[in-house]
């Protein structure tokens, strides 16, 4: 059961959901979590264990660095003690969710993202074309003593009018520090984003909240 702080972070996080479409939350994840699971991690990582992301799904996926960079590995619930409190935490948003916004949410799925120095995500949305299961998407950062000089932003594609010098498109660009015990969420359908090259190697949670779809899941 969440604590009472977590709680209103949560409530925090769907309201900010139904007035913009995206939250950041800053506290929401203790800092002796985020270390744990860095180093889970980093861990998985010198054992092998990650793999070049692909882009696409299902017959069609395939590795191309030119577009996204970052190696991956996928949680499952008993791998850790640290996974299973961040997927134990998630459950709760996810609850949380569905109360304030009536989504119907049946699942989360979540991967480790470690981007080398220099890797990078092109724009994109993270919902596919044929499968519109995935309604809400997180990203929970886990780099210690990060510098805006260490570049590697979250850049968000949001709805408004752009200002000078930004992007021009009837969309105003917003970027996130990767920061360590940062969470991000948004819609998964409404939100183009990015991820800009960075300095040294960062590492990430991404997952996803999803609906049934026509598949069974």
């Amino acid at each position: 059961m969440p604590t009472t702080t977590e709680h209103s972070l949560l409530l925090a996080i769907v309201d900010d959901l139904a007035e913009s479409g995206w939250s950041q939350q800053n506290h929401l994840v203790a800092q002796d979590l985020t270390r744990e699971l860095a180093a889970e991690c980093r861990k998985r990582a010198a054992q092998g264990g990650l793999s070049p992301a692909s882009i696409g799904r299902g017959a069609t996926q395939v590795v191309r660095e030119g577009v996204r960079g970052d190696q991956i590995q996928w949680l499952e619930r008993g791998q850790s003690a640290a996974s299973d409190r961040y997927l134990a935490l998630m459950d709760g948003l996810r609850q949380a969710l569905n109360q304030g916004l009536y989504l119907g949410l049946e699942d989360y799925e979540s991967h480790f993202a470690l981007y080398p120095p220099g890797a990078f995500y092109q724009k994109h949305l993270d919902r596919f074309r044929d499968d519109d299961r995935r309604a809400v998407s997180v990203l929970l950062y886990l780099n210690q003593d990060w510098l805006p000089e260490h570049g590697g932003a979250l850049r968000l594609y949001l709805k408004g009018e752009p200002e000078a010098g930004e992007d021009q498109q009837g969309e105003r660009l917003h970027d996130i520090a990767p920061l360590g015990g940062s969470l991000v969420v948004f819609m998964s359908a409404e939100v183009p984003h990015e991820v800009l090259p960075a300095t040294r190697e960062r590492l990430s949670l991404a997952g996803w909240f999803r609906r049934r779809g026509a598949r069974p899941l």
